[in-house]
């Protein structure tokens, strides 16, 4: 039931079954069907259905009300005193490259803290993490500030900022950015993620049609595909991502160059784990730790 008024809450501020599914990580049909439960559990139709619209009925207006607070009750539930005993779980969700850089070293750290808290990893696209922390399915997650305005239960805290450069198969080095965009096939970093999205506006900016030929959202999977000389792409440079892989040279944007900002979501104050906020706390000391270094070896 608690996943249903999670879900009906969503459809409530989103307006429709699809948009709340593609905040929520689910498809129209799982959003509807899990409406119609809820419905029938309550004995009364939440929703006027016009079109492709799903407008709150008084009953469903009564409902959301209802629904709001038996989620915030349900996620203090067992959280009094979790700051002081260390005790509970973290739902924590991560992109990729967050995971294998500064991640590590604050739950390290929060671990050592309190170690009778337990912690789940949830790896996911940046919209699908957003969408999982504003449903309540997870307490906060890193990824990549979303090109709109969070909904008003959640709070983004920025991390760090990543510089995109062009990454060319090895033969180009030294080449402007420009020229070596011209002249090879262009893969492109999925125009659906928040990062691609960035992208896709740089080159609308710029006035650049680059020569499509491969798209996808995997940005070892696209400096690999660099490295075999298929073409080349925009990446950002992950602070603490280690060396580019042999066959492949980064080209630097110059005064043209745009960035990625990494973040975190939380759900607001007053429905915040005690430890999820310590854990919160941890991966931004450890972000500024490695943006520290990275500036010092930049030096």
């Amino acid at each position: 039931m608690l996943r249903e008024l999670r879900t009906f809450i969503a459809v409530a501020r989103h307006g429709t079954f699809a948009n709340a599914g593609a905040h929520i990580g689910l498809t129209q049909s799982a959003v509807s069907a899990q409406i119609q439960r809820l419905e029938s559990e309550l004995g009364f139709a939440l929703f006027d259905r016009t079109g492709r619209s799903a407008r709150l009925n008084t009953a469903g207006r009564e409902t959301l009300a209802l629904a709001e607070e038996l989620v915030v009750l349900y996620e203090r539930i067992g959280h009094q005193g979790l700051d002081i005993q260390g005790a509970g779980m973290v739902r924590i969700g991560a992109i990729a490259s967050a995971q294998a850089t500064f991640l590590a070293d604050a739950i390290a750290a929060f671990r050592a803290e309190l170690p009778g808290c337990r912690v789940r990893m949830v790896p996911g696209v940046s919209l699908n993490l957003l969408g999982q922390v504003d449903a309540g399915e997870i307490d906060i997650a890193v990824m990549i500030r979303p090109p709109y305005a969070l909904p008003a239960e959640l709070e983004w805290r920025p991390l760090l900022q990543e510089p995109f450069e062009l990454l060319a198969p090895a033969a180009m080095a030294g080449s402007d950015w420009r020229d070596a965009i011209a002249r090879a096939p262009f893969i492109r970093y999925d125009r659906a993620s928040f990062g691609g999205r960035l992208v896709d506006q740089f080159l609308r900016k710029q006035r650049i049609t680059p020569q499509e030929a491969i798209e996808l959202d995997e940005l070892e999977g696209i400096e690999q595909l660099v490295a075999r000389g298929l073409g080349v792409g925009l990446l950002p440079r992950m602070l603490g991502g280690g060396a580019r892989p042999p066959g492949v040279t980064a080209l630097p944007l110059g005064d043209d160059t745009f960035y990625r900002e990494v973040g975190l979501v939380e759900r607001a104050r007053h429905s915040r784990q005690p430890v999820a906020s310590r854990l919160a706390d941890h991966i931004r000391e450890a972000a500024q730790a490695m943006v520290a270094s990275d500036q010092s070896d930049q030096a």
